[in-house]
């Protein structure tokens, strides 16, 4: 009865889909603000930009030239919730130096990454809102693909990998 109230969401790449659980029971904000991105066909374009194998890939901040998308205002980092950054979970992405700085970035956790559910040194932890249901097997061919550094950007994959679209399914 309490899952059916949890959306779930269809990341679509070039590499294949990734379908996401959203936990609205545990993270109503985040979730909230994740569905506002997607139902305005935000993620479209953007691309997964960091590869760091055997700790997370990261999206859903910069096009394809790696420049920022115009992101909507931060949230409230609801790292207390109780949900772990695990091996397929997805977390809120954010700057270090403010908690409550996450916009529109998220990453999947390859393996069991303990230390971000615990305060950095900016007082907060990582916010996990969302676990993989299916496509773990799409995140793992990302994450094994060659990066190299970009301009600024470091760890990103050689080879642009496309979020073509987020749709709710």
């Amino acid at each position: 009865q309490k899952m059916a109230s949890n959306p779930q969401i269809r990341i679509s790449t070039n590499h294949g889909d990734i379908d996401f659980l959203l936990r609205q029971d545990k993270a109503p904000i985040t979730v909230a603000n994740i569905l506002k991105y997607v139902d305005a066909d935000f993620y479209s374009g953007s691309v997964f930009h960091r590869v760091i194998k055997d700790f997370m890939i990261q999206g859903g901040g910069l096009d394809s030239n790696l420049e920022r998308l115009e992101r909507g205002a931060p949230i409230k980092n609801e790292w207390t919730n109780g949900l772990k950054n695990v091996r397929g979970s997805v977390a809120m992405a954010r700057p270090g130096g403010n908690p409550d700085s996450a916009t529109s970035q998220f990453f999947i956790n390859l393996v069991d990454n303990e230390n971000l559910d615990e305060p950095s040194d900016d007082g907060g932890g990582y916010c996990v809102f969302a676990s993989v249901s299916a496509g773990m097997d799409v995140v793992d061919k990302i994450a094994n693909l060659p990066t190299t550094t970009k301009g600024d950007w470091r760890n990103c994959p050689v080879e642009t990998v496309h979020i073509i679209s987020a749709k709710r399914i």
